[in-house]
């Protein structure tokens, strides 16, 4: 980055890092959730950095689908493991699910075994 001299006596640089370049500067995040389909997802993995790494490495590894979504991750980075997802990222981590259903070419049993109207 080029820089510059203040009046100040401190230099400046011309080029200000857009958010791109911040959120590459963090330490990447992985969460695993777990969806037993009874009841809400359940946080059973969290980690950042070289953990986070093992973490994607371990679900590729047993062929789960991997969605990047660094705003979601940090959100739910923040809750304890085994702790249920909380209704504000409901729709959110639907939309993963339904995404990892539509990959496999499923629907979740509960959409699929709905009785019929009577």
């Amino acid at each position: 980055m080029p820089k510059r001299e203040t009046p100040f006596g401190w230099t400046m640089a011309d080029d200000v890092l857009d958010a791109k370049d911040l959120q590459d500067m963090q330490p990447k995040k992985a969460v695993a959730l777990l969806y037993d389909q009874v009841r809400a997802p359940v946080l059973v993995a969290k980690g950042q950095g070289a953990f986070a790494e093992e973490i994607i490495e371990v679900a590729k590894a047993a062929g789960v689908h991997l969605a990047e979504d660094p705003v979601l991750a940090e959100t739910l980075s923040y809750l304890q493991l085994q702790q249920e997802i909380p209704e504000d990222v409901y729709v959110a981590v639907a939309t993963v699910l339904a995404w990892a259903y539509w990959l496999k070419g499923q629907a979740p049993q509960v959409l699929t075994e709905r009785p019929g109207p009577a």
